[in-house]
């Protein structure tokens, strides 16, 4: 759920991903009941649920979890959630979007502000650092869904933006409010996506190393850690070799 998807994936490969399982489900919920008590509980006419379901089932979180998830926003007893982005600097000048749901606004400010304090960052106003982003669309697919050609050719066809293929797997970009029609052409073609949500795109990398490259994987990795954080969005440039070191 964050934008530095290199560093996660080589997490994932030294088998470190299950640890936050729980937690990673527990925000998942949160986002799937805000987007059934913010419009109807029934994903088919709800695009923002359905996304929500869609991720849900990605990460492999149970049916019961999702619909349990629903039906709290439907029965009008779920808690009020308040969605509010946080925008800092890292080490090295790195950029940072932080997207919350929250509580408790006191808290979570309370809480980000620390983190970003313990770990080499400042915390700024909104929009300080949004304005070098790009509100886009995004869809990940895995490396097993196709080669390089055969990603891009179905992208293009569904009318995507653009798209960033590694080892790790394709990251397909759109514009934000066309998302749920290009990840449905998508989806007829690759098969469901690994997640789609609307996310934030750098328009420029920061490069980054050495102890600032430790300092801020610990600030983003502190900030994911914490309950009200919902997604953390990072503009760095580590050298590959680097992310598997500091992985390690």
């Amino acid at each position: 759920m964050a934008g530095h998807s290199k560093f996660k994936n080589i997490m994932h490969r030294k088998g470190r991903a299950d640890a936050a399982r729980s937690k990673l489900f527990s925000k998942l919920s949160r986002e799937i009941t805000v987007a059934a008590k913010a419009g109807m509980p029934d994903p088919a006419m709800n695009a923002r649920l359905r996304l929500a379901v869609a991720n849900a089932k990605a990460e492999s979180m149970p049916k019961d979890n999702i619909d349990r998830a629903i039906k709290k926003a439907a029965g009008g007893d779920a808690e009020t959630y308040e969605e509010i982005r946080y925008e800092g600097f890292g080490p090295g000048g790195v950029g940072v979007i932080v997207e919350a749901l929250t509580d408790n606004r006191n808290r979570a400010a309370s809480n980000v502000r620390s983190i970003f304090a313990k770990n080499g960052g400042n915390l700024g106003e909104t929009g300080s650092v949004s304005f070098m982003w790009d509100r886009v669309g995004r869809i990940v697919y895995s490396a097993e869904a196709g080669s390089e050609d055969k990603i891009m050719e179905a992208a293009i066809e569904a009318g995507a933006d653009d798209v960033e293929s590694d080892e790790d797997g394709h990251t397909i970009y759109t514009a934000y409010d066309q998302l749920s029609d290009v990840a449905a052409a998508l989806e007829a073609v690759l098969g469901e996506a690994q997640s789609t949500q609307v996310a934030w795109r750098p328009k420029a990398l920061t490069p980054l190393s050495g102890d600032g490259a430790a300092t801020l994987l610990k600030l983003i990795e502190a900030l994911e850690d914490d309950d009200d954080v919902q997604n953390v969005y990072s503009n760095e440039d580590i050298p590959a070799d680097e992310l598997e070191k500091l992985a390690g």
